[in-house]
């Protein structure tokens, strides 16, 4: 049996008919760039995750780079961050000149230790940006009691987290702002690279927004700069479209999550994900922990089935990052989920069969 890590084709299927006239429509009208399907978008983004304000950007990284050029961060200041993710973290930091201070993780959820976080500020501390980690937000409360009592900005890393939940409240409603994807691979994903910013604050939003368009408001008029960050209009109505479908995938990934939970919930050395009791996850990705993961992983490739490694290499050990003095076990949980996790295939397409045959499969190599 045949299980690829991700089935794009699929779901595009589904959904052809809706697509394709969409994306007529815009090459149609020549509105390449803000056209009307932007500003529906956003708004619909802003409703859907209980914000005020919604700007759609050309990628989650710019959408993380955007923030933090238009909250005035740059060089001599700090973010406090984790050191287990995607390199966009860290690396919009660092282009804007400020300095990553990392944060080790908790083990079980992969997101960055809260209890930790004060023990990394200093005067120079301007944010903190968590990341929401494979669709499970961190412990919020308690970053944002911290960013209170210090007078921070909180920037959601919520690129793998659209549409999931804290005590109810949505991803990217609870911070500063919220940095969302729209890469491909994505829970909503877009034709290509796509992201957005959202906020509760108006007034933000709008400085977001021209920070967005180069700073210039009205055009050709430069009070900042900014930079080229807008997303196509042509991005902006295929995600509308597949909006409307997110909180049924989300649920069905969740399905998918439990029926891996019951299937390995008695395998030798294998270490399922954990998700609070006060979060609802949307399964970005579904990880788990296993000694030997490598060997694992190749085992899995002959059977059949795909993996990934999300991430086998923390920030603090990136040959870019070497500046910072960090040395190997200076983040022991980052650097164990780094060399244990292995994301298996968790999409809402997957068949019940191809999820007991991944499961059987992995049982049958730890006995």
């Amino acid at each position: 049996m045949q299980v690829p890590l991700l089935d794009l084709k699929t779901q595009y299927a589904a959904l052809k008919d809706q697509i394709l006239p969409a994306i007529s429509a815009v090459l149609d009208s020549q509105q390449l760039i803000n056209g009307p399907a932007v500003k529906q978008f956003e708004d619909e983004v802003a409703r859907y995750s209980h914000t005020k304000s919604a700007i759609g950007v050309s990628s989650g990284t710019d959408a993380l780079l955007c923030a933090l050029m238009t909250l005035g961060i740059g060089p001599g200041d700090e973010v406090v961050t984790t050191p287990y993710t995607f390199f966009a973290t860290a690396g919009s930091i660092a282009r804007v000149g400020a300095k990553p201070v990392f944060v080790d993780v908790e083990l079980d959820t992969f997101n960055i230790d809260a209890t930790k976080i004060a023990g990394a500020i200093t005067s120079k501390t301007k944010a903190i940006m968590p990341v929401h980690l494979f669709g499970q937000m961190a412990d919020m409360d308690s970053i944002l009691e911290i960013a209170k009592q210090k007078k921070l900005h909180v920037i959601e890393d919520a690129a793998q987290s659209i549409g999931c939940t804290y005590k109810g409240k949505q991803c990217g409603s609870i911070g500063t702002v919220g940095c969302f994807s729209f890469f491909p691979s994505k829970n909503l994903g877009g034709l290509g690279d796509g992201g957005m910013i959202v906020t509760q604050d108006a007034e933000l939003g709008e400085r977001l927004a021209i920070f967005r368009g180069h700073g210039s408001k009205p055009k050709y008029f430069h009070k900042w700069v900014g930079g080229n960050f807008r997303i196509d209009t042509i991005q902006a109505a295929y995600l509308s479209i597949k909006l409307k479908y997110l909180d049924g995938w989300s649920e069905q990934r969740r399905k998918n999550a439990k029926l891996y939970n019951e299937l390995l919930a008695g395998a030798k050395d294998v270490i399922r994900p954990a998700i609070r009791p006060h979060n609802v996850s949307i399964y970005n990705q579904y990880c788990i922990r296993v000694p030997k993961r490598d060997a694992l992983m190749a085992h899995l490739k002959e059977k059949g089935i795909g993996t990934e490694i999300y991430y086998p290499l923390c920030m603090h050990e990136q040959e870019c990052f070497a500046y910072l003095g960090h040395k190997k076990g200076a983040f022991p949980n980052a650097e164990r989920a780094a060399a244990e996790s292995l994301a298996l295939p968790i999409y809402p397409e997957l068949r019940e069969e191809q999820i007991r045959y991944v499961a059987e499969t992995i049982k049958n190599y730890y006995a």
